[in-house]
């Protein structure tokens, strides 16, 4: 199940805070803020795609995300690599250092995360 652009604003919103009533989420948007009937539909939509859930105090709910972010990120992430690069990570990988204006140091950076994971699977 996928997120729409406003919710995953949203989402993005409860992970930054970890769990939040309706009144703070809406203070980490920007202006024009949406409205509170439109916030609550993106909640009532996200809830029912199992990404958050809330308790409830009284009449007050608070929100907190049943996804971690790196969950969320990884399956998007194997998707576009599926999806655009015919399920090829070194092709992603090409694309990626090759089309986003990487500086040498932040390359350097890229390969010391690699040889890194080369180690600890070799260790495994």
């Amino acid at each position: 199940m996928k997120l729409s652009k406003s919710e995953e604003q949203v989402m993005q919103y409860l992970w930054k805070l970890n769990k939040a009533f309706m009144k703070d989420l809406l203070l980490e948007f920007p202006d024009p803020k949406p409205a509170n009937t439109t916030l609550a539909t993106l909640l009532k939509r996200m809830k029912d795609k199992g990404f958050i859930d809330y308790k409830l105090y009284g009449k007050s709910r608070e929100y907190f995300p049943l996804v971690k972010k790196t969950d969320y990120f990884s399956k998007h992430v194997n998707g576009l690599i599926k999806n655009f690069f015919n399920d090829s990570a070194s092709q992603f990988a090409s694309f990626f250092t090759k089309e986003t204006d990487l500086s040498v140091d932040e390359l350097k950076e890229l390969r010391k995360i690699i040889d890194h994971q080369i180690k600890e699977q070799n260790n495994d």
